[in-house]
């Protein structure tokens, strides 16, 4: 996908989504990411033709994105300085790293979770909680790759 031709997302694109939507990533921002993965730059607009959100929809999303440092933004006036000026949209990490960011941070909020659920039951069985771990560390490492097999590195 280049800023000169949008495409409309492909079934494996929608896929890259849900998965970063499983590691806790809301549908926007996940959208977001997956049409900025491939692209050194792209307009606001652009990013709205391919994924089908809504301007406020996009703005919205960069928020959160910008916050984290994973993307960066650039306002650029248009030609007849009327009107709002065109955004422009780029990743500032790898995919990869977004990835393992959110592969960790899944991880440690299921830990704070175990943490909650053995304090408020201080009994129960400690091998039922160390699979519960295993499980969380296994649905992270499946998705992980997932998304490594399927995106372009």
């Amino acid at each position: 996908m280049t800023d000169d031709s949008p495409v409309n997302l492909t079934d494996k694109e929608y896929s890259i989504i849900d998965m970063l939507q499983s590691l806790g990533l809301p549908r926007t921002e996940a959208t977001a990411i997956v049409c900025l993965k491939d692209c050194s730059e792209l307009r606001s607009l652009h990013i709205e033709l391919v994924s089908g959100l809504r301007q406020p929809e996009v703005s919205v999303a960069m928020r959160p994105l910008r916050e984290r440092g994973w993307v960066e933004e650039r306002s650029e006036k248009k030609n007849k300085g009327k009107g709002r000026p065109v955004k422009y949209y780029q990743l500032t990490l790898p995919f990869s790293q977004i990835v393992k960011t959110l592969e960790e941070e899944f991880l440690k909020d299921n830990e704070e979770k175990n943490d909650c659920t053995r304090k408020a039951s201080r009994t129960g069985n400690n091998i039922a909680k160390l699979n519960l771990k295993k499980a969380a560390r296994q649905f992270c490492r499946i998705i992980f790759n997932f998304l490594l097999s399927y995106s372009n590195f």
